[in-house]
């Protein structure tokens, strides 16, 4: 992911939205909302368990086996039908349960971070022999789908529910666009709605737009010389590689003010007195629209050519992600949120209040008061921030997701600091408002035909006459992109 999210204040000003649906204030979904809240929080050391073991595998994009399966086992267990390797993805899945309308998916992620292995202690200490690290909380975010998924087959089967719900195994957000493939791929045909959330510093409806991204790795051909005996002989591909990043760099100034480019160098050489024959760099290219990313990279792929023509080398390149922006769906948005603020936020103990001051002073920057995570923020346009690939879902289904505070606030994502709290209950309390919340929002797209109806016709008028086209285009889905 990838991402970044919600670094700034939690808000603790009162709601300002439209009035929710009958169904998320009152009505006859109330007692099973009270049921599910009661039944969620009675299993909770359970689902503890659970995102621990995730934390501790601790797997990489396409490489989650253990995580994906525990997560496919934990719903075939409770009689969820699991279809495994879906999408042409060995840890992608899709658990079904029910029959009939409506369809409800609920989205689950699980995929870890290179060089964020850390210790759930609030001091930077690595893990000896491990290098990933759930430093954005996935761990915690495909127990809490999961959560959901059976506190809504519970109901369908006591027939307090009729329909179908889905739990959709999701492997490598962070950067592979799993979801992509799975779009691609026909499996949200159906669906009715889609509910996700993300693991954060904050609990708020998810207001903010992902931006849309597309990431390609160029790869430079030269020829080897020995770099002091015979120099001309040689045509250096990392020279390439540098040419293309310092054209890269100047083109900055003549793209649109919203586009971020990113790039690291991911193989430079082996030995300062060999020329080069081979380098590679890695770039992500995003903006707020999917067109502009596509335009911008068109320039991108030029100033590699160009550098390949200016140092004798050769060029080519693999996409291997591409992710549209996000479409927030303002009718599920504002149901949500009347549902997050009837769970509201978390409490801790002195020992967790202590801990996270400890996790905020290592920030070296001014963060809110510890006990905010208890707190529910107004609902309110936000900045996401950053890309996912759940923006290719919110194309073809209504999709509604929230944010929950997992993290001591101030804590950004991708960081050690996010690890140690996604390891702790600091990290578990938090994911299960997020269950909570799913469940609750889950019900009322069961119970209220007229918020799906309402909820679709907005994503009707939002993507218009425009056919979902993946960015990634047709490849297959880049199983090896962490190697």
């Amino acid at each position: 992911m990838k991402h970044q999210y919600l670094f700034g204040l939690l808000s603790i000003s009162l709601l300002a939205f439209r009035p929710a649906t009958p169904s998320a204030i009152g009505g006859p979904a109330e007692p099973l909302k009270a049921q599910a809240l009661q039944e969620l929080q009675a299993h909770y050391p359970d689902y503890r368990q659970l995102a621990l073991r995730i934390w501790g595998f601790a797997e990489v994009g396409y490489k989650e086996t253990q995580s994906s399966a525990l997560l496919q086992k934990t719903l075939r267990d409770h009689g969820f039908t699991v279809q495994a390797g879906v999408a042409g993805i060995p840890t992608a899945f899709v658990a079904t349960y029910g029959s009939g309308q409506p369809v409800i998916g609920v989205l689950a992620e699980f995929d870890a971070l290179p060089g964020l292995a850390q210790q759930a202690v609030p001091a930077k200490t690595p893990i000896a022999g491990q290098d990933a690290g759930h430093g954005c909380g996935h761990n915690l975010f495909g127990t809490a789908s999961v959560a959901t998924g059976l506190e809504v087959q519970r109901l369908l089967k006591e027939g307090k529910l009729h329909g179908t719900v889905k739990v959709y195994g999701c492997p490598a957000e962070e950067g592979g666009s799993g979801k992509v493939y799975m779009v691609r791929e026909g499996l949200f045909n159906g669906v009715d709605a889609v509910i996700h959330w993300h693991p954060s510093n904050e609990n708020a409806a998810m207001t903010g737009q992902y931006i849309a991204n597309k990431s390609v790795k160029f790869r430079f051909h030269g020829i080897a010389a020995h770099a002091a005996a015979a120099p001309e002989r040689g045509r250096s591909a990392l020279d390439a590689v540098e040419a293309m990043d310092n054209m890269v760099n100047m083109m900055r100034e003549h793209v649109p003010q919203e586009t971020r480019i990113h790039y690291v160098i991911t193989n430079g050489g082996k030995a300062p007195n060999v020329v080069p024959d081979f380098a590679e760099v890695y770039y992500y290219v995003r903006h707020p629209n999917r067109a502009i990313v596509q335009s911008v990279f068109d320039r991108v792929v030029k100033a590699a050519e160009g550098a390949a023509l200016g140092t004798g080398t050769t060029v080519d390149y693999e996409v291997i992600g591409g992710t549209h922006e996000l479409l927030v769906n303002e009718t599920l948005a504002h149901d949500l949120q009347a549902n997050l603020e009837q769970v509201g936020g978390v409490s801790y103990t002195p020992e967790e209040v202590a801990f996270g001051q400890q996790i905020q002073a290592s920030l070296g920057v001014p963060a809110p008061p510890v006990t905010q995570a208890a707190e529910i923020g107004a609902y309110k346009p936000r900045d996401a921030g950053g890309s996912s690939d759940v923006g290719d879902v919110s194309y073809v289904v209504p999709t509604v997701g929230l944010t929950a505070a997992t993290w001591i606030p101030g804590t950004p994502a991708h960081s050690w600091q996010a690890v140690a709290c996604s390891g702790q209950e600091i990290g578990t309390k938090g994911m299960m408002v997020a269950a909570k919340t799913m469940t609750l929002t889950a019900i009322d797209l069961f119970t209220n035909p007229d918020l799906l109806t309402k909820a679709k016709a907005e994503l009707q008028q939002q993507v218009g006459s425009y056919v979902y086209k993946p960015l990634l285009g047709d490849r297959k889905p880049a199983l090896n992109y962490r190697d």
